[in-house]
């Protein structure tokens, strides 16, 4: 691996973590507290606050385990895209709230997202583990 592209990697992973831990927090508290606690300044029925809660939590899972394991490593770009969108609508939501000041944390964390979408996507793709060999056993013949 050459010496940028080693760089890129390790500067992708932190994002990841970092972005892996965000949402792994928030996807676990819209799935755990009251609905009543997750209203924000626009009223979203429980369901769909639930099912944002699984989104992000799944997402955050994504940006992990497929280049940990080495299993579908694309998953991890699919997996920031993902989460993309929904910092997207995070954005829109609080612009729409009249809270605009703190929409600029959505738009940072999306472009966060944005960036390891394109870089593990195009800059710095995992590669998928090598697939096991059949063990061929030997047999002499004289």
């Amino acid at each position: 691996m050459a010496r940028s592209t080693r760089r890129i990697s390790t500067l992708l992973w932190t994002a990841q973590t970092l972005l892996a831990l965000i949402f792994l927090f928030a996807g676990s508290m819209k799935l755990v507290l009251p609905l009543a606690a997750l209203q924000g300044p626009v009223a979203f029925p429980g369901t769909f606050l639930r099912f944002i809660g699984i989104c992000e939590t799944l997402g955050a899972v994504g940006l992990i385990l497929p280049g940990l394991l080495r299993v579908r490593p694309e998953l991890t770009a699919y997996a920031a895209a993902g989460l993309v969108i929904i910092m997207i609508g995070a954005t829109v939501t609080t612009v729409i709230g009249g809270l605009v000041t703190p929409s600029v944390i959505s738009t940072v964390v999306g472009i966060i997202a944005a960036a390891i979408a394109y870089g593990r996507g195009k800059v710095a793709p995992f590669t998928a583990r090598a697939p096991r060999r059949a063990a061929t056993w030997a047999v002499a013949t004289h």
